[in-house]
């Protein structure tokens, strides 16, 4: 409940979830309720499985008889109101299948008029159901043409219910995914219905269960990442969201296609979910799991599960559970994400030396017992909910199948030891990284020489560090990373970088730059993504040079409290597809010659002048005369500063100041 009322919260209004995280039940209701007081509303609500998510919505819907409507879809046919009417959504017919089948067999390229009797065939088979003809044309795209035959033969015509013939087909789909994909597939049974996995997290964990096969071409990273895309080909995971430098950031499966996943995966002895407190007595029997997910918490009995299952590989606490606290010797894998340590690790995790992915959250914890190098297979240690920056030991250097090492709050890192450095191992495999460091200590350089391979860094300076007393005065040097792709950089205030040519993405936040600096980026020949946040540059002029920015893709500018003027020219991001400017109240407007970029997808301009919102209209107008009706802007929330505030609007009944404009509509 907490949760959808946030999701409504934001679809009308330009906060962000955090915003509303600390509110409870009762304080958003009032908060949506009053947000739609006195206007006429739309809300669609996607997937509604029982009343009782409706029942506890509806108090928070005002009625004021102006046209409101309110919309539902489910599988079920479900009446929510005696007054309203279902509408049942017809199937497909064949010609529609089998337009569908050719669309997502073959794309743009064109169905070969050799397979159009077996293909109309395969369609009319499908029997009208969108996700069938979807999940067939997953198995084609990955079967030769001469067997389609064989496909057609599969899919049988007796007659059974819609969603168990969708059942039948994903246990076809699943025939024919390799040994490889399988247990990835499977793993999307520990997740809850509907859920939006992290796609960085569940790489990892596949790559530490073993799933991930290694190849001499690729890194393990890029190989998961190959069989994500092997699973969303064949219509099995569907990308929810987009990473800036292309790829997906979060993925999820059809309630289908999970409900498959849990059952198929407890059949199989792969995974058993607990849904509550007694769930553990249903474990009788011959089955004994090699994987164990705690999705609702407070099951206060698992650690007795544990004792009765100690050949346990994996064990997912997703939320607060009762530990015990022993663990099975045999584990793989530990996600204690929920879990609330405080300031005191759990030694006993030291104890299982075949572990090799640990997720914890310690809250008041600044630095990481030696006895951490007892984990040896270690290769993912991931930190939740750390308030501070966390001292790693001097045997971390031990640890050589290390390759993540990460903390999900950005502005905490990890300290490495600088004593003997020289002398240390390099950690040779590390790929991701979440560093503090001291620049003055003048120890960075000699870190970095000691991971050669990464390729995603996050850095920060530590709280105790001085910064220089000008700017430029000392210069931090990534350049001895010829592997990085992606940097972070974050309250290095005054210093000076030199940055690799092979960098694709660049966040910078906090640092004070000038603008000159800037100008040396743009000479970056690689660079796809710029992020500048915060307070990241100083100065109120950008004047970009000629030729800067050749490959730059997307660039975002946030928080530039001093930026008023913006000159560029249209030999500038001749690659651009998406242009942010947010919260930079001094900007007088968005230089007109991008109106000129042939690549420009979307511009998003929020909290900033009129005078912004105006120049953007302008350069979407010169993108129509050019042809190019693809352009898209969204306006949010730009006011000039005499004008009234969005929190006194909002008193006066409107929800926010919203403006989304897409060229087909102009």
């Amino acid at each position: 409940m907490h949760s959808l009322l946030v999701q409504l919260l934001c679809s009308i209004s330009s906060k962000s979830p955090d915003q509303y995280l600390e509110m409870d039940e009762s304080d958003l209701a009032h908060k949506l309720y009053k947000l739609l007081k006195r206007n006429r509303y739309l809300i669609f609500l996607d997937d509604v499985w029982e009343i009782k998510a409706w029942n506890l919505v509806k108090s928070s819907l005002p009625d004021d008889a102006n046209g409101s409507r309110i919309l539902f879809t489910n599988r079920i046919q479900l009446q929510f109101n005696p007054n309203s009417k279902a509408h049942n959504l017809r199937q497909l017919t064949n010609e529609e299948s089998w337009k569908l089948l050719q669309k997502k067999v073959f794309g743009k390229e064109g169905f070969p008029p050799a397979l159009g009797k077996v293909g109309s065939q395969i369609a009319k088979l499908c029997r009208g159901l969108p996700l069938t003809v979807v999940l067939v044309a997953g198995i084609l795209a990955n079967t030769a043409e001469d067997c389609w035959e064989e496909v057609a033969e599969s899919l049988t015509s007796s007659i059974v219910l819609d969603d168990e013939y969708c059942r039948k087909t994903l246990e076809l789909s699943y025939s024919h995914l390799s040994d490889d994909l399988k247990p990835c597939l499977l793993y999307f049974g520990a997740y809850k219905e509907d859920e939006n996995v992290p796609i960085r997290r569940l790489l990892w964990l596949w790559i530490s269960e073993g799933f991930v096969r290694k190849t001499e071409e690729k890194s393990l990273e890029d190989a998961a990442n190959d069989y994500l895309k092997d699973l969303v080909d064949r219509s099995l995971v569907m990308v929810s969201e987009q990473r800036s430098m292309g790829g997906a950031k979060a993925c999820r499966v059809h309630d289908l296609v999970h409900e498959f996943c849990v059952k198929k995966a407890k059949e199989e002895n792969f995974l058993h979910v607990l849904h509550g407190r007694n769930d553990r007595f249903i474990l009788t029997g011959p089955s004994n799991p090699l994987r164990v997910c705690d999705q609702n918490g407070r099951n206060f009995m698992i650690w007795e599960l544990m004792l009765e299952f100690p050949n346990v590989r994996s064990l997912l606490l997703f939320k607060e559970d009762d530990l015990g606290f022993w663990l099975p010797k045999l584990l793989r894998v530990l996600d204690l994400g929920e879990l609330e340590f405080g300031a005191y690790f759990p030694m006993e995790v030291f104890l299982l030396a075949h572990l090799r992915y640990l997720a914890l959250r310690l809250n008041l914890i600044d630095s990481i017992p030696t006895a951490i190098a007892n984990l040896s297979r270690l290769q993912t240690f991931l930190l939740r909910g750390n308030n501070a920056d966390c001292l790693l030991p001097k045997t971390i250097w031990n640890i050589k199948t290390l390759r993540h090492l990460w903390t999900t709050d950005s502005s905490v890192g990890f300290i490495f030891p600088v004593e003997n450095l020289e002398v240390s191992p390099g950690l040779l495999h590390l790929d991701a990284l979440s560093l503090a460091i001291d620049p003055s200590s003048q120890s960075l350089q000699k870190i970095l020489t000691k991971l050669p391979n990464i390729r995603r860094l996050r850095c920060k300076m530590t709280e105790s560090s001085e910064e220089p007393t000008r700017i430029g005065d000392g210069i931090l040097v990534f350049d001895c990373l010829s592997q990085l792709e992606s940097l972070t950089l974050r309250y290095f205030g005054r210093y000076g970088f030199k940055f690799p040519l092979n960098l694709k993405k660049l966040t910078l936040s906090h640092n004070e730059q000038p603008w000159s600096e800037i100008s040396t980026i743009g000479m970056l020949p690689k660079l796809e993504v710029l992020k500048l946040l915060d307070d990241s540059v100083v100065g109120e002029e950008w004047e970009m040079k000629e030729g800067e920015f050749p490959s730059l893709r997307i660039l975002k500018l946030r928080g530039l409290w001093d930026f008023r003027s913006w000159t560029a020219s249209s030999d500038n991001f001749p690659r651009l597809e998406k242009l942010v400017v947010r919260d930079c109240e001094h900007l007088e407007e968005v230089p007109s010659c991008l109106g000129e970029c042939p690549t420009l997808e979307m511009i998003e301009v929020r909290e900033c002048r009129e005078s912004v919102a105006s120049s953007v209209k302008q350069i979407q107008q010169e993108q129509i005369d050019m042809g190019n009706e693809v352009l898209e802007i969204l306006i949010e929330d730009c006011v000039d500063p005499c004008s009234p505030s969005e929190e006194e609007e909002e008193e006066e009944s409107s929800p926010s100041e919203t403006e989304s404009i897409s060229s087909q509509g102009v």
